[in-house]
């Protein structure tokens, strides 16, 4: 089979590389899925970049997290019942395994893997190969952020980068559960993603004062936010937060080392929440999991696809990811849907 591969971090068109490996045997609890689509996540891009760690590796890497395919075969331990279905792919890279070759990060970059059950889910019959890859880490982070802390009917939530992959679905999520949802954007086109994806106000963050904008809009402070920066945004969420509120933040890209406004958010009563996604409980993910696909067989989950590119333009996705230009999901096509 052909898979993606690199052995060291670096620019994408300097590492990524796609070579031929055995098809992977699936083992006792996984099944082996043949790969139609592979999402590519900032997270990806990141780790392939070094931003985690420059750290040389002792193993070669199969990127992405997130795919969606058909189930082909099964290992001990698993129904039959699972061959031929359509699945979507949630952290790859934290279970999948090239048989006897056991590489310790083998993503959906490839045109086979083979993985833990919990790590597939169903793909509703109403939603695409390509869209079922862009669910993965990012619908998993919205649906933990957006209702760890409870149902959001009645509530207001602001959703910080509302145009980015997650922020995107955590809108919809949130708007869905029955929330007034405020959005962040970086410019007139991202506006318009947020307001389809159902925020009932966005505020361009570029050109308002964000605190004072919410504040506006809801006097007494928001009940929930949901943070993508939380080193660059700590002081706009101490402003915009109710009292009692929370703060649930999955990323802090422009400050990994964050200083925080402590005495605005303690006065606020509030909590901050961070979310480890690849770290909740399986009890949540299986929760998580299945909220998500009744919202996707509804309509009411629909994550933006900006491109679609073959397998071959792999480090052309990861550019597309990494320059911060792009609105919407970059799709890898790996095989056929039939």
């Amino acid at each position: 089979m052909r898979a993606a591969i690199y052995t060291r971090t670096g620019a994408a068109r300097e590492v990524l590389s796609i070579v031929e490996r055995p098809r992977p045997e699936p083992r006792a609890g996984e099944v082996l899925v043949r790969i139609v689509a592979s999402g590519v996540n900032p997270s990806d891009v990141k780790k392939r970049a070094g931003w985690r760690s420059t750290k040389p590796l002792d193993h070669e890497v199969t990127p992405h997290s997130d795919g969606a395919g058909v189930i082909e075969a099964v290992g001990a331990g698993v129904s039959d019942d699972w061959v031929g279905r359509r699945v979507w792919i949630y952290n790859a890279q934290g279970g999948a395994s090239y048989g006897a070759a056991d590489s310790p990060e083998c993503g959906t970059a490839a045109e086979y893997a083979a993985l833990p059950l919990p790590f597939v889910v169903p793909l509703p019959d109403n939603v695409s190969f390509e869209a079922g890859a862009c669910l993965g880490v990012p619908a998993s982070t919205a649906h933990y952020a957006v209702f760890a802390d409870g149902d959001v009917e009645g509530r207001t939530v602001l959703v910080q980068g509302g145009a980015g992959a997650v922020g995107e679905l955590a809108v919809q999520l949130a708007a869905d559960g029955g929330a007034t949802v405020i959005a962040t954007v970086s410019s007139a086109e991202k506006a318009e993603v947020a307001r389809r994806a159902g925020a009932a106000h966005v505020i361009d963050r570029h050109a308002t004062d964000v605190a004072k904008a919410v504040r506006a809009i809801v006097p007494e402070g928001v009940d929930r936010i949901v943070e993508v920066d939380f080193g660059a945004n700590a002081a706009i969420d101490a402003a915009a937060l109710k009292r009692g509120g929370i703060v649930a933040s999955y990323s802090s890209p422009s400050a990994p080392t964050p200083s925080i406004p402590y005495y605005p958010l303690q006065f606020t009563a509030g909590m901050l929440r961070f979310v480890p996604i690849f770290l909740i409980s399986q009890a949540y993910r299986r929760r998580g999991h299945a909220d998500i696909n009744f919202a996707l067989s509804r309509g009411a989950l629909r994550p933006t696809i900006a491109s679609v590119l073959a397998f071959d333009d792999i480090a052309a996705a990861h550019e597309a990811v990494e320059s911060g230009r792009t609105i919407g999901n970059v799709v890898l096509r790996i095989g056929s849907d039939r």
